[in-house]
């Protein structure tokens, strides 16, 4: 609990300076960011190798990364394409000693071996699968999440790509979905 307590006042900290998260957010920070970032566990909870895509505000990753820092064996890669957020991230990461890597670039040119693959607020899901195709092709398992047209990203997605789907409601906010892909490839 200490370390999700100085993870949301680095967050405000940050927040007035650089737009990471909505500003009106943070005064349900336990059930909009952490709660609904710790939910995943719950779906994948032997997984301890994790790459949070597009991870901006360490949103999953960082609750992610703060759970798992007693697992032997657990690591969580934060990428993201900005250098001034990888700097609030490695800020944190290192603060907090927690078991995770930033790295600065771009997620679909990263070659990591995860068991699971993750992203919040990022992109579309037929684009988000572009940028996660790395990952799954390597074995992981995607666990997305989304707001209220998961479904219709689902079915937009199916256009481009291939993949076994499920969705769950999430226990955060009964409008948004936990999207989890497997199996995923091109459409021909």
């Amino acid at each position: 609990m200490s370390d999700l307590e100085a993870f949301r006042a680095r967050l405000c900290e940050a927040n007035a300076v650089m737009n990471l998260v909505g500003p009106a957010s943070l005064d349900d920070f336990w059930n909009r960011h952490v709660f609904d970032s710790a939910q995943l566990l719950d779906l994948a909870p032997e997984a301890l190798t994790w790459a949070d895509l597009g991870a901006g505000a360490g949103l999953p990753g960082l609750v992610l990364a703060i759970l798992l820092k007693d697992r032997p064996g657990a690591r969580v890669w934060l990428i993201d394409g900005l250098a001034k957020r990888c700097r609030f991230l490695e800020s944190v990461v290192t603060a907090l000693d927690l078991p995770a890597e930033v790295i600065w670039g771009r997620a679909e040119d990263q070659r990591l071996s995860v068991e699971v693959v993750t992203a919040r607020a990022v992109a579309p899901l037929s684009r988000l699968l572009t940028y996660a195709h790395p990952y799954h092709q390597a074995g992981a398992r995607g666990l997305y999440l989304k707001g209220e047209k998961a479904e219709a990203e689902v079915a937009e997605a199916r256009a481009v790509w291939q993949f076994k789907a499920g969705l769950t409601v999430s226990r955060s906010d009964p409008r948004g979905r936990i999207v989890s892909i497997g199996s995923l490839r091109r459409a021909p």
